[in-house]
């Protein structure tokens, strides 16, 4: 029997990184979740043998160590879903406290980047070399909502870290695809929906979990350059 390939999921405690992580984790791969809080990390896991790796991947040393941590345990990384994501509270550019815009693209852009770097270079060095990486992107990468200045900028700028790993990647058999998810019904956003007198209609987050393992299993030489997911009657075409 062939060894069970790897993945490293970050924002694991909560939402689509929970639900994709448990979902790898029935599959059979080898799973590691990173997120800053420990015990939602062993809720993720629940019984299943996942490394539990507290993590804030604004920190260079701390996304560093638990990259090489996973190596030494598994001697390689097939795949990484750079997932780890913050929102806003709604607002028009000029109430935007510069504050929180720092902060979301400190998570959203630099801690995508440090998590891609360190897997790239876990992927470059090993041997067979290669792997892949799935950036979770969203709609508001192609059409913001009203208010989303610090979501919509670093989704954007995720767009492009997709497209300068893919290129990059290339000579390194290192592919990199983007998921681009609408209303995935996360505990958050079904709490949020529930209580908006306009709510959008949602989806199973099931969907995306099932959507990211495809991407992660696609043979050699094979990838999703960008996939969108979202709620069928959301209002995304016609929005942007």
């Amino acid at each position: 029997m062939s060894e069970a390939r790897s993945i490293i999921i970050t924002g694991a405690g909560s939402g689509i990184g929970q639900a994709t992580a448990r979902r790898f984790l029935a599959a059979g791969w080898r799973v590691a979740l990173l997120g800053r809080k420990a015990d939602a990390l062993r809720e993720t896991a629940g019984s299943d043998p996942a490394l539990i790796l507290p993590c804030d991947v604004t920190d260079e040393g701390a996304v560093d160590s638990a990259f090489d941590h996973c190596h030494a345990e598994w001697g390689r990384l097939d795949a990484l879903f750079n997932n780890a994501g913050r929102g806003a509270d709604p607002a028009t550019p000029d109430a935007m406290d510069p504050g929180t815009f720092r902060d979301v693209i400190a998570v959203n852009v630099t801690g995508m980047f440090l998590c891609a770097r360190a897997a790239f270079r876990l992927m470059r060095a090993q041997a067979p070399q290669g792997g892949r990486i799935i950036n979770n992107g969203s709609i508001s990468a192609h059409a913001p909502r009203p208010g989303s200045v610090a979501y919509t900028v670093s989704k954007h700028a995720v767009t492009g870290l997709t497209k300068s790993l893919s290129l990059d990647g290339r000579p390194f058999d290192i592919a990199c695809g983007q998921i681009d998810i609408g209303n995935a019904a996360t505990e958050l956003l079904t709490r949020v929906s529930t209580n908006a007198p306009d709510a959008e209609p949602l989806m199973d987050v099931a969907v995306v979990a099932d959507a990211v393992l495809h991407m992660a299993g696609l043979p050699r030489g094979a990838n999703v350059q960008f996939m969108t997911v979202m709620a069928t009657n959301m209002p995304f075409i016609g929005r942007g």
